[in-house]
């Protein structure tokens, strides 16, 4: 595949990926999709109990392709994604006709869906020109009980619930979808020289929601504006945050890329009443059974993405922080099914707050993601003096809850007369049941300064165990080789999976001499598997620049091209191609290589 132009904002093909998972995904804050693909995923809206709980399927209206008109000769196709407009162009252009479909996420109007066809004549003439659409469309779904409802407004109409939610006696979600029918072609008439059709879909939780939405909708259609305004709103977030190099175009796209596909799950900056349910590691158009983690949350969204979200996004990394929030009251319980006190933020988190990983022993021993949710709220607090989240809306709450947790997880030893953390698994989860990993137990002690600090500055007492807690942990340290061993007992020379030491320094905050700091680099360096996530290396890109040693950090930032697919910029999880798909972790690891890594800026 070769792209048309050497632009860093288009991605153009002349053919599309032969798996399909690598396609462009079209995704607002509400709603998201893959194009041509027959799902429609839903903000927070999961079905199946427990650790079956995933994204829920909704048949999509959007899955439709142009074909060529009979007895078309020297045909051009272009398959494009335009990161400018935030939408999915496919063009066939023959000697005296363009037909184009367009495909997007309404930027403006999350609870919309858009595709448009034009049909232009290139040529003198007035024979009439018809385009087949081949569409595939059932009104059924393995995770909703649907029922087709009477036509509205010359619509189509599908509404029903989920089968079964997370938890036993939660309701069972109500979804409810408007679309126009799509004919089987469109014709431009012998008198027309250009012609567009528009088709929308529109969802809403209640009959009443998706109505008045398609109202709103059908009034931007009317006045011929319902494109444009998508358009500048996406014109107006670049404009207003971006990120460019100069550099290879290949970097260049890959840093476009990656903040497209983020800032796609992200409202428009200034919208009122927004409502986060997390980021996934796959985003909202993935995440269905037995795929990208079934679209549950991890630490993924905390450590990974959140940081640049702050940077661009302020308003849209609070509302993060509030999804947290919501769930305290299922990590209060998480943590009382442990035998502990506060709050264990899910290794997996959905719905409710509760466990929801398939997996006991992640559950049970990545506790290290508490320590990544109260890092948010602290950079939050740090980057915006933002006192009323603190306040009024609960964020000491989720600060003050896990502080409890780790004075509740921690053991005293009489031997060394330090707290010791046992029975973890690291983010190298390639090693489980270890004693006082060093990355848990430093954002522990981060976790307890930062909520000392806090209470400081909300006038509140502080816990009476935090700072004890927090100055005795044991940080596991080797004085003869200088530096830093995993956990208890790990040997020099053992395979890990992923970036773990190298975490300290950046992004979790520890004081390190360069010295240290270059023999953890290069200890583990040489021994992170290759097969590790993508936002591993360019964990290792930052540490090297924090080092000034450019062209080492180089060669670890090249290492993540290998996980970024043509043409179209999509991440996969592993570099084989392995794992999940649009995967935003590593965009965001990739991502904070080249704002922090490449500036050195910091929030603290």
């Amino acid at each position: 595949m070769d792209c048309s132009e050497d632009d860093p904002t288009i991605f153009s093909a002349h053919c599309l990926p032969s798996d399909p998972r690598l396609w462009a995904t079209v995704t607002n804050s509400y709603l998201g999709t893959r194009v041509y693909r027959d799902t429609i995923h839903i903000n927070g809206v999961y079905n199946g109990a427990g650790g079956d709980t995933h994204r829920a399927i909704l048949p999509s209206p959007l899955n439709v392709q142009l074909e060529a008109p009979a007895g078309t000769e020297q045909l051009t196709e272009t398959f494009t994604l335009d990161t400018n407009t935030g939408s999915f162009l496919h063009t066939l252009e023959g000697p005296s006709f363009r037909a184009s479909q367009r495909i997007y996420a309404h930027r403006v109007l999350p609870h919309v869906l858009v595709f448009s066809v034009s049909i232009a004549r290139l040529t003198t003439g007035n024979k009439s020109i018809t385009v087949p659409l081949q569409a595939d469309f059932s009104p059924e779904s393995p995770d909703l009980d649907l029922h087709v409802g009477p036509d509205f407004q010359g619509l189509r109409y599908l509404h029903g619930h989920i089968l079964n939610p997370e938890q036993p006696g939660e309701p069972q979600q109500e979804v409810h979808m408007l679309w126009m029918p799509v004919p089987p072609a469109l014709t431009l008439g012998e008198e027309e020289k250009d012609r567009t059709w528009e088709f929308l879909t529109v969802v809403g939780s209640s009959q009443a929601e998706a109505q008045d939405c398609f109202a709103e909708a059908l009034q931007l259609q009317t006045r011929g504006v319902l494109y444009t305004i998508h358009a500048d709103s996406w014109g107006q977030l670049w404009a207003g945050c971006g990120l460019d190099v100069a550099g290879p175009l290949a970097l260049r796209q890959a840093l476009r890329g990656s903040l497209y596909y983020l800032f796609s799950e992200l409202p428009q900056p200034g919208t009122q009443g927004f409502i986060s349910h997390g980021l996934s590691p796959g985003g909202l158009s993935n995440g269905s059974q037995e795929e990208c983690y079934w679209g549950h949350i991890f630490w993924d969204q905390d450590i990974w993405m959140f940081p640049n979200i702050l940077m661009f996004h302020p308003e849209a990394a609070r509302a993060i922080l509030e999804y947290r929030v919501r769930t305290l009251g299922g990590a209060l319980k998480n943590a009382q099914n442990l035998g502990y006190q506060g709050a264990k933020f899910a290794w997996e988190s959905a719905s409710t707050g509760l466990e929801v990983c398939p997996e006991d022993i992640y559950g049970t021993q990545e506790i290290h993601i508490n320590g990544a949710v109260v890092l948010a709220f602290q950079l939050y607090y740090y980057y915006t003096q933002d006192l009323k989240l603190f306040q009024e809306d609960g964020g000491w709450d989720v600060v003050s809850s896990v502080a409890e947790f780790w004075c509740s997880r921690v053991e005293w030893s009489s031997q060394d007369k330090m707290y010791h953390l046992k029975g973890v698994m690291p983010p190298d989860e390639y090693h489980s049941g270890v004693n006082n990993s060093v990355y848990t137990n430093v954002l522990v002690q981060n976790s307890l300064h930062f909520a000392a600090a806090l209470a400081k500055d909300l006038g509140l007492p502080i816990g009476k165990q935090w700072l004890e807690v927090a100055d005795r942990i044991k940080i596991p340290f080797d004085s003869e080789q200088n530096f830093h061993p995993e956990f208890d007992g790990y040997e020099r020379g053992e395979e890990v999976k992923q970036a773990d030491v190298v975490l300290l320094g950046y992004p979790v905050p520890f004081p390190l001499t360069p010295d240290i700091r270059r023999k953890n680099l290069e200890t583990y360096e040489a021994v992170t598997s290759p097969r590790g996530p993508a936002m591993t290396w360019s964990m290792f890109a930052v540490g090297w620049m924090e080092l000034r040693d450019p062209s080492r950090a180089q060669v670890h930032l090249s290492r993540s091209f290998a996980n970024v697919t043509e043409p179209f910029k999509v991440w996969t999880e592993n570099a084989d191609g392995s794992g999940a798909v649009n995967f935003l972790t590593g965009m965001g690891g990739f991502l904070q290589a080249a704002l922090f890594g490449c500036t050195g800026f910091r929030t603290q």
